[in-house]
């Protein structure tokens, strides 16, 4: 970004980060262009409907469309937004010095703040991706939804509408939060900015009245500090669950389609989401890591105290993404497809939930293994001559 002779710079380092945004962007407006898509296409030919059961089974497809656009588009968009806060904020925090000296300089904040507009840009490109998609997978997704073909024949149609609301108005608000957050971020004062003062030092209080061990407590601080991070390993968890339980549930429920593109967005959001995340609090505890290092601490320590605290938020994570895909699948089929013929009973699925656990409990432990060697690799010199 360029301001006046003076330019902050947006590295390939902090592009590659909104990477994780772009990655949601693109999940909740594949899932939210297919379902809505199809329900603007399905009342045109509502009128074609001459069966009770043709009726039945429109009324139960377009209220699947509304829940499902809801639900995840909803969620996914709330992800983005804190996500993309978090890393506004990270970016100020890492470039204070810079935002101090314009400041000085007499840039107003707003001035400074107009250029956040770049982290939006994030936000179109998930976005056009994903609608583009959805309309390479739309033919297959269509003849899916109707393979019973209870409904008369449905052709695809481009809704401009779609796009304006899942493209543009998104892309539009994505930029004003950056601009807006931003601006309330850098009204700090200059010195503070300067001295690249971090707000979460003072936040975080050390109880010396008790005696508790280092470690320990190294380990609270590293979660209370970094809340959002802390948000966003929960969430991956949330994901993993979720998704991969809903798509050995569904077999007798859906589309072979539907479940593959469930586990595949299930996947990608939680990998995409927890690696970002791991890599942060790496990046963020660097000189604290090196300190240990220097006093002897080992690298399982160091792996525990920076690491182990997150574990116990993952778990939880999972165990609430059980709760919602149990809770989301029990309402779709009690409620919504209440009145359609040969619809099977949903009961909680205990083999899914197994399988699940412990494929997360692998892959989870796997990567906190491997950004634990990453930690053990982590130039001391480099580090303490920043």
């Amino acid at each position: 970004m360029k301001l006046g002779g003076n330019y902050m710079i947006v590295g390939v380092k902090d592009s590659v980060k909104l990477i994780s945004i772009s990655v949601i962007a693109c999940c909740a407006v594949l899932v939210c262009t297919l379902f809505l898509n199809y329900n603007l296409d399905l009342a045109g030919i509502k009128h074609q409907i001459t069966t009770e059961v043709g009726f039945t089974m429109y009324n139960a497809q377009v209220s699947l469309g509304k829940v499902t656009s809801s639900v995840s588009g909803g969620c996914l968009a709330v992800t983005s937004v804190i996500m993309l806060l978090f890393y506004v904020k990270h970016y100020i925090d890492a470039h204070g010095k810079e935002l101090g000296i314009l400041k000085a300089m007499g840039y107003s904040n707003m001035k400074i703040a107009k250029h956040f507009w770049v982290f939006g840009i994030s936000v179109l490109i998930g976005c056009s991706i994903g609608f583009g998609l959805s309309f390479i997978i739309m033919p297959l997704f269509y003849s899916k939804q109707n393979y019973d073909r209870l409904l008369p024949e449905i052709s695809i149609q481009f809704h401009p509408i779609l796009a304006l609301f899942l493209i543009i108005i998104p892309t539009l608000f994505f930029i004003a939060v950056a601009v807006f957050y931003a601006n309330y971020k850098i009204k700090n004062p200059v010195l503070d900015l300067l001295r690249e003062k971090k707000e979460y030092q003072s936040k975080v209080k050390i109880n010396q009245s008790k005696d508790i061990p280092f470690l320990q407590d190294l380990r609270k601080c590293t979660l209370k500090s970094r809340k959002t991070l802390t948000f966003f390993i929960a969430f991956s968890a949330f994901c993993f669950s979720a998704m991969t339980q809903m798509s050995f549930s569904m077999t007798e429920l859906a589309s072979e389609m539907f479940t593959v593109m469930v586990i595949t967005i299930g996947l990608v959001l939680a990998f995409t989401t927890l690696f970002i995340s791991v890599t942060t609090v790496i990046q963020g505890n660097a000189k604290t890591i090196a300190m240990m290092r220097v006093f002897g601490y080992s690298q399982n320590s160091c792996s525990k105290a920076i690491l182990g605290g997150y574990r116990p938020i993952s778990y939880l994570g999972f165990a609430i993404g059980t709760i919602y895909q149990y809770g989301l699948l029990k309402v779709v089929v009690s409620v919504i497809f209440k009145d359609v013929a040969n619809v099977p009973e949903y009961n909680f699925d205990n083999a899914a939930f197994v399988i699940s656990l412990v494929v997360f409990i692998a892959a989870y432990e796997f990567i906190m293994y491997f950004y634990s060697l990453r930690i053990k690799k982590l130039s001391i010199k480099s580090i303490m001559l920043e």
